[in-house]
């Protein structure tokens, strides 16, 4: 009975906002989508009760040319509905108005795998220049956006950015077949073999439409068992179709340039973003959404009528994914207040954005740079200024976990971050460009280049500090002391000295959350990015450099090396100080010997200060390699995906224009004429190491990487928790 009334109220809802002439035009690009349709038509006014079949057993079918076609009658309000590829959802929000309203969801979530497939063993990802490609779709998701975002990465695939990326894949490439570019590119459409015509509702060569032979990931697949291409760029859902006896006929493409067989496509792929979704002019939304709910609960996998109608089975009309791919689970109805990035992910819609998807822009032609202070916008502005490459912009963020957020949101595209920062960047999807390298030199088997290849990344290590006057202090009895730390999540400040018994009230038992490990030892203390009694020692900035006390940046005076040192000597006035300094051993002497220099303490020498060594004794400043709390992986300078040759070529052509001019005033690994130390980039910095080839656990190592790992498994972050979040990045 309950059932029954909600039902009328649906119907009443449903009605009134529809009115009684309204149809429900589902846009379908085929004959046989049109028959399924049709039936799905019928099926509707068989189930329904008679008061509801003036809002639904009105189901029309509206055949298109193609999944273009289906956008363009649906925002000119001659069809309502239909279900696009993740790529081309995007464009039919962002261009023309369109409101996504459910997505599919599959056996493994919302998310697909995009793999390359080849029968030709010699061919690896690597070498795919010249070959025959086929895709599922231009602009689509696993067919085009995530291999070409893949290939532009490692740099296989060069854009000039002067022309649209379908020129310059339709010259990497011998021939394709890109359902879907006969528009924009159509020397991609060569291998396609739908029909051609004059007459628009009559062509469907190279078109989104079932008949086009080769369109979506089957026809892909198609066009490479035919032989018309050599590789196919498809989702891992279309692997489910192909019979297990075929599987030994057909190999993966890995990233590294391996192969594998295709029941290993969870660890052999080139990327993964979101599945399909449904979408509708904004004026229906509310109706569609309800739509969607009806044919769900009639004809779903778990449908009270599934035996009339499967909502995802297509065999019946001599088709595969017809309306619905066939190997959907269910249809997650979106709510009210999703925008498009919280529909597709922000890793994705930032993907879109760097393949062109929204056209060009001035974004396109320069870098954007994050800042977290005055001093390091300035050191970037002379940086822009030095340099004769593409156009460097300075970008102002809060700290280097906001440079993270920022480069997730596509809003900056490049930071040098340290080694707890670069691990939260990687399990943000961020990844590697190059490694700042700490060695003696340089140069390469290449005379006098700047282009270092190397695996070996020398590190840096964390020391604590105190004054030599202050016999007391060791590790061990640091309870209730005032401590300086570098700042929030940095590797010496706040990852390594927890690790260590502090004091006798803080034991191996002891909470895993640095945070409450601070707290629970120290009286106060100033550790940049915290709050409480960790900022109350903290000076905040200057009338030149304003900020609030503790901020986690340059503009709080005791934030980062040079900072800790600050607070542990006092401010000007000798006051608000620490007792014990966590920070990096690298450039503790420069930073002493710019106390007085910089006018903040004079007299202090290496010879007031002291190690607090692990086991509980002291050193002299000199003895740092026996006496530390651990070692540092290099800093990285982290971008998204598609941005790593742009910003890898951006990197190499300025650091070769300031080797070309060593009498210049700027100077990209010094800071100490700005009163600061490493502004951009660590001051110890020799050249930068291309890594962008590796992945960002590889060049933290598997020591700190599980470190970090534990820490943040126990403690709570809001950055980690927005990329967990990301609807991709668990899959």
């Amino acid at each position: 009975m309950q059932g029954r009334y909600s039902l009328l109220l649906l119907t009443i809802f449903l009605s009134h906002s529809c009115g009684k002439s309204k149809k429900m035009r589902w846009c379908t690009v085929s004959e046989p989508e049109q028959r399924k349709c049709a039936e799905l038509a019928k099926a509707l006014v068989a189930v329904l009760p008679p008061a509801e079949v003036a809002a639904f057993a009105r189901l029309s079918c509206i055949l298109a040319s193609s999944t273009t076609d289906c956008i363009e009658r649906i925002r000119a309000n001659r069809a309502d509905i239909v279900t696009l590829d993740a790529g081309e959802v995007y464009s039919a929000v962002k261009q023309f108005g369109l409101v996504a309203v459910a997505k599919e969801i599959y056996n493994d979530g919302g998310c697909i795998l995009s793999v390359a497939v080849v029968r030709n063993s010699s061919l690896d990802i690597r070498s795919l220049a010249g070959v025959r490609s086929c895709h599922s779709g231009a602009r689509w998701t696993a067919g085009w956006s995530l291999p070409l975002g893949f290939l532009l990465s490692r740099n296989y695939l060069s854009w000039s950015k002067e022309q649209p990326l379908s020129q310059d894949v339709s010259a990497f490439f011998n021939s394709s077949c890109v359902p879907g570019a006969a528009a924009t590119a159509p020397t991609l459409c060569s291998l396609c073999q739908g029909q051609k015509s004059y007459i628009r509702h009559k062509n469907y060569h190279c078109e989104t439409s079932h008949s086009e032979p080769f369109y979506n990931s089957q026809g892909a697949l198609r066009c490479l068992r035919s032989g018309a291409g050599d590789v196919a760029f498809v989702d891992h859902l279309a692997l489910q179709i192909i019979e297990e006896r075929e599987w030994g006929e057909f190999r993966l493409l890995c990233t590294d340039g391996t192969q594998a067989p295709l029941s290993l496509y969870r660890s052999c792929y080139l990327g993964r973003g979101p599945g399909a979704a449904l979408v509708t002019r904004f004026n229906l939304r509310k109706i569609a959404r309800k739509f969607v709910h009806i044919i769900q609960k009639q004809f779903g996998p778990k449908g009270k009528e599934r035996l009339r109608f499967q909502l995802f089975n297509s065999s019946a009309f001599g088709e595969n994914d017809l309306l619905f791919k066939d190997v959907t689970d269910k249809l997650a109805v979106l709510t009210e207040d999703e925008d498009i990035s919280q529909v597709l992910g922000l890793d994705y819609v930032a993907l879109l954005k760097g393949l062109g998807h929204e056209g060009s822009s001035l974004d396109d032609s320069v870098i954007r740079w994050c800042c977290i202070s005055q001093a390091e916008q300035k050191k970037c502005e002379q940086w822009a200024l030095s340099i004769k490459s593409d156009p460097l912009v300075c970008i102002r963020a809060a700290s280097m976990g906001d440079c993270v957020e920022k480069m997730k949101r596509d809003e900056v595209d490049a930071a040098s971050l340290d080694a707890t920062h670069t691990f939260i960047a990687g399990k943000c999807g961020l990844v590697p460009v190059v490694t700042e390298y700490y060695g003696v030199q340089c140069l390469s088997a290449t005379e006098g280049s700047t282009h270092l290849e190397t695996d070996v990344l020398p590190s840096v290590v964390g020391v604590a500090v105190a004054k030599r006057v202050s016999r007391s202090i060791f590790i061990g009895n640091l309870g209730s002391r005032r401590s300086c730390h570098s700042y929030m999540y940095s590797p010496a400040g706040w990852l390594l000295p927890y690790r260590h018994s502090l004091s006798l009230e803080h034991n191996n038992s002891s909470p895993c959350n640095p945070d409450q490990v601070y707290n629970q030892v120290f009286w106060k203390g100033c550790l940049p990015g915290s709050e409480g009694n960790l900022c109350k020692v903290c000076m905040g900035g200057t009338e030149d450099a304003p900020s609030k006390r503790c901020a986690d940046n340059h503009n709080e005076r005791y934030y980062g090396n040079m900072g800790a040192l600050r607070c542990l000597v006092g401010d000007p006035t000798g006051k608000s100080y620490g007792e014990v300094a966590f920070l990096e051993q690298h450039n503790l002497q420069a930073n002493i010997l710019s106390l007085s220099s910089s006018g903040w303490a004079r007299g202090w020498t290496s010879a007031d200060f002291e190690l607090l060594c692990a086991e509980g004794h002291r050193a002299p400043l000199s003895e740092w390699e026996t006496c530390n709390l651990g070692i540092i992986p290099p800093n990285t300078v982290m971008t998204r995906p598609v941005l790593t040759a742009r910003v890898y070529d951006f990197l190499m052509k300025s650091q070769e224009a300031l080797a070309a001019n060593p009498h210049s005033a700027f100077k990209l690994f010094e800071s100490h004429q700005y009163a600061e130390s490493d502004l951009l980039f660590k001051d110890v910095t020799k050249c930068f190491v291309h890594t962008s080839h590796k992945d960002y656990r590889s060049i933290l190592g598997e020591e700190f990487y599980q470190h970090a790992e534990t820490v943040f498994n126990c403690t709570h972050s809001d950055l980690l928790e927005l990329c967990g979040k990301d609807i991709c990045s668990i899959f």
